[in-house]
């Protein structure tokens, strides 16, 4: 069962999720000795890693201790613009004291095929062959798509596989995401979703029929974890 938590602004939902981010690490670290998250690309995520690098939440989280992972990324090298791993490098990686080799970054510069290939090595190696992340951070786009899990592709049809290299022809480019039974197999999701523009397809993906080859959010449904969308005012306008 999904939890939607509404805030005033965008900057408000960056900070809540911030500070969850940061309670579920001291939680996980408690308990497993390490937090394992799977990073989301995007402007609001972008604002919740400029607040983790800095006071009062940086020094709230062991970072030696963190793993971090991504949910999707972009077919480009990791100085590119476009890249997920560049923009959390930026704005949070470099700031604080992670330990370099939990830093596990999908290869968006090599074959797509390869690079899923690849990742699902690495998913597995430091999680298992059922991996369950302690947290996983996801953005919605306009059109419903989360992670790169984009409307019609064939990556939505995926169970087996933990990682996948996804043809999305309206953008004509291959992306690699994590598949649907991985996140759902997570600790924790959050959504994180901001603005006006968003409001019409959260109020379909929330309240809408189910129909997840429209709206791939939708599938979005965690097995035995919880599910938060944390929402501005404008974008849950129309809820």
């Amino acid at each position: 069962m999904a939890t939607i938590q509404r805030y005033l602004s965008a900057a408000a939902v960056a900070e809540a999720a911030a500070q969850f981010f940061a309670q579920k690490a001291q939680e996980a670290i408690a308990a497993q000795g390490r937090f394992t998250v799977a990073l989301s690309g995007g402007s609001t995520p972008k604002a919740m890693f400029t607040l983790l690098a800095q006071a009062p939440f940086a020094e709230q989280v062991d970072w030696p201790k963190v793993h971090i992972f991504w949910g999707d990324e972009r077919t480009v090298p990791p100085d590119h613009p476009d890249s997920n791993y560049k923009m959390a490098a930026e704005a949070l990686l470099k700031s604080v004291p992670l330990n370099p080799a939990n830093v596990h970054r999908m290869e968006g510069e090599l074959d797509p095929v390869e690079a899923a290939v690849r990742y699902e090595d690495v998913v597995r190696r430091e999680l298992g062959d059922s991996p369950r992340f302690d947290l996983i951070l996801l953005g919605m786009g306009d059109d419903g798509h989360t992670a790169s899990l984009f409307p019609g592709t064939a990556a939505l049809d995926e169970t087996t596989r933990l990682v996948v290299a996804n043809w999305v022809e309206k953008l004509n480019t291959w992306r690699i995401t994590l598949s649907r039974t991985v996140l759902n197999n997570a600790a924790n999701i959050v959504f994180l979703v901001v603005g006006e523009a968003k409001a019409a397809v959260l109020l379909d993906v929330v309240n809408g029929p189910y129909q997840p080859e429209v709206y791939p959010s939708q599938f979005i449904e965690p097995t035995k974890g919880t599910l938060i969308w944390m929402v501005d005012e404008a974008a849950a306008s129309l809820l």
